[in-house]
């Protein structure tokens, strides 16, 4: 019997629910609705300069909205807001990290201004951190994350891969009630 897979396995849980799911329902995301406030004081990215959240950061014309501690009960986020987080802390942070991507860091991101930029950053960051599961082989699944994830340096890597698969589905679960949400309005 061969052995199990588990770098097609990790990829394939992500990359189905990427190409069945979550992918097909961005697809014509507008401007309008990328930006949209669902909610009185929700977190989005704004020009810069005009913010109302204790802490912006970002190192293009867009800043992010933050607050570090988080409030509780923590503000509603925009479909703009939960990309920019995938784009960094998920995708961007952890390829830089792990598979020699280019560094990547909230306070210096050029976030995206529009909707059709921020797909194809999304698109890109996917590919570029799948590509790099894909690399791990046996060996690069059991290996320690190291430095680079603080209080998880010492988990397995295939622990890190599985919490990036949970935070896609998350966040992306979240964009998409978004976007029903946005339609419903109209």
């Amino acid at each position: 019997m061969d052995p199990l897979d588990w770098n097609a396995q990790l990829v394939d849980q992500l990359d189905w629910h990427w190409r069945q799911q979550l992918r097909p329902r961005l697809t014509g995301m507008t401007d309008d609705e990328y930006l949209w406030e669902p909610a009185p004081n929700a977190w989005n990215l704004r020009p810069r300069g005009t913010s109302t959240a204790p802490i912006s950061v970002g190192g293009g014309a867009l800043t992010l909205d933050y607050a570090f501690p988080e409030p509780d009960p923590p503000p509603v986020t925009t479909i703009a807001w939960r990309i920019a987080h995938v784009l960094v802390g998920v995708f961007g942070a952890r390829t830089a990290s792990h598979f020699g991507g280019p560094p990547v860091d909230y306070d210096s991101y050029e976030y995206p201004e529009t909707a059709a930029h921020a797909l194809r950053q999304l698109d890109a960051g996917y590919h570029a951190w799948t590509e790099g599961v894909r690399g791990l082989g046996i060996d690069g699944l059991q290996r320690p994350c190291g430095p680079a994830e603080g209080p998880f340096a010492d988990y397995p890597m295939a622990a890190l891969v599985l919490h990036i698969n949970r935070e896609v589905l998350h966040h992306g679960a979240e964009i998409a009630l978004l976007r029903d949400l946005y339609r419903a309005k109209m």
